[in-house]
C-alpha cells in the first residue's frame, strides 16, 4: 500500500504534529467502535483513519497561537 507523505496531507500552516494526534485520535475512535460493534477490522485503524482525513471527513483545528493564556 502507498502510504502518503505528511506534506501532501497537512495544510501549509499545519504542524506534523497536529496531523499525528488528529490521525491517532480518530484510529482510537476507529478501533473502539469496532470493539463495541464486535467487528475485526482487516485495514489497520490508523490506515482508515488517515484515508478519512485525506477524504475530507475530519479535518484539524488548530489552535490559536494568539490566543490568551
Amino acid at each position: 500500500m502507498l502510504k502518503p507523505s505528511a506534506d501532501l496531507i497537512i495544510k501549509p500552516n499545519q504542524s506534523r504534529y497536529s496531523l499525528v494526534i488528529a490521525v491517532s485520535k480518530r484510529a482510537r475512535e476507529i478501533a473502539a467502535d469496532a470493539e463495541n460493534r464486535g467487528e475485526i477490522l482487516i485495514e489497520k485503524p490508523v490506515d482508515m483513519a488517515v484515508h478519512e482525513l485525506m477524504e475530507n471527513k475530519y479535518r484539524i483545528v488548530e489552535p490559536d497561537s494568539r490566543s490568551k493564556e
